[in-house]
């Protein structure tokens, strides 16, 4: 258990370098510093950038804006133009959660000897290993998210996802041969090398969620929310996640011993509907500043429709973007 200490250690201590935002700066009465860290982040330090110039006198216009329209109540989270957003902020906070993770994650010793490793050591340390590829895998995303994009990272992790869940689910309902032991556990009896196959595709799964649906499932909502209605719009995504982190947690071993296959098969299906859902209704928001979520937001809600009203404005203010399809 201690060497849990380690990584929240490095947290505490990586805290104390992690600069203010230059929106929280300027609430508070410190645009000189603000301007040093939209420089440091868009110019290379220069001060004098025009571009930073500007974005910086567009954060002290919304800022004041959020002074003017603080919001007091719950009901403005359903009020256009706010309800879209709020809805997609739910929907791909629940959307993590189906995919499965935590089945993986809480009952992965149960899910490592259905498949058939046996002793609970041998258990533990596959387990211990999908923890490990787990935290490496969000690595890639960390460095690279933002060249990558949302939706197309979202998309990869669903189909990589799905594909994974897919053959698990065939490979098991194959090969299986239901038994009991004298404790009521189940067991699958596959054949050793069906066994394997599995174990590796549970963890490809880890590892595709980590890189997409893991960090994005809190990227996302956390930045398109203008900062007068954020705190009440991410208390409701984020209740959203944990209700379905309930209800995942209290079907999920059920389901495991009543249809063991068939839930890979149900989140298989999940998953590559989710393809659709991002690709149809989820707009691309890398490289946007917050200022610019009302514009992304303001148009068709069918995100695949609207890339070319997006485009323009683009062209129109000069905007880059380092993805076509964006």
């Amino acid at each position: 258990m201690g060497i849990q200490i380690v990584p929240a250690l490095i947290l505490f201590v990586s805290m104390f370098f992690m600069p203010y935002t230059p929106r929280w700066l300027v609430d508070n009465g410190r645009e000189d510093e603000a301007l040093k860290v939209l420089a440091r982040l868009r110019s290379n330090g220069d001060i004098t950038d025009t571009g930073v110039v500007a974005e910086l006198e567009d954060i002290k216009h919304a800022v004041q804006v959020d002074r003017e329209t603080a919001v007091r109540s719950y009901t403005e989270l359903i009020k256009f133009p706010i309800r879209r957003r709020v809805v997609l902020g739910v929907l791909i906070q629940i959307l993590q959660q189906l995919t499965g993770i935590n089945t993986t994650l809480y009952f992965a010793p149960t899910i490592f000897k259905q498949s058939g490793l046996t002793g609970d050591n041998a258990s533990l340390l596959a387990q211990g290993l999908n923890g490990v590829i787990n935290c490496l895998a969000t690595v890639p995303a960390i460095l690279w998210i933002d060249k990558w994009g949302r939706r197309k990272t979202l998309m990869f992790g669903s189909l990589a996802c799905g594909i994974s869940y897919f053959i698990q689910a065939v490979a098991t309902g194959a090969t299986q041969n239901k038994t009991y032991d004298d404790n009521g556990d189940l067991n699958l009896n596959m054949p050793t090398g069906v066994s394997y196959l599995v174990i590796v595709f549970i963890y490809i799964f880890v590892a595709s969620f980590a890189m997409s649906w893991g960090p994005i499932g809190w990227i996302y909502p956390s930045e398109i929310f203008p900062t007068r209605i954020r705190s009440k719009a991410n208390s409701v995504t984020t209740a959203s996640n944990w209700l379905f982190n309930f209800v995942i947690g209290l079907v999920s071993p059920i389901l495991i011993k009543r249809i063991t296959w068939g839930l890979d098969l149900i989140f298989a299906l999940i998953m590559f509907a989710s393809v659709a859902i991002v690709f149809l209704f989820f707009p691309e928001t890398k490289n946007r500043t917050l200022e610019e979520m009302e514009f992304i937001f303001g148009g068709s809600p069918w995100a695949h429709k609207d890339k070319k009203r997006i485009a323009e404005h683009d062209t129109t203010t000069n905007h880059y973007v380092d993805d076509k399809d964006a």
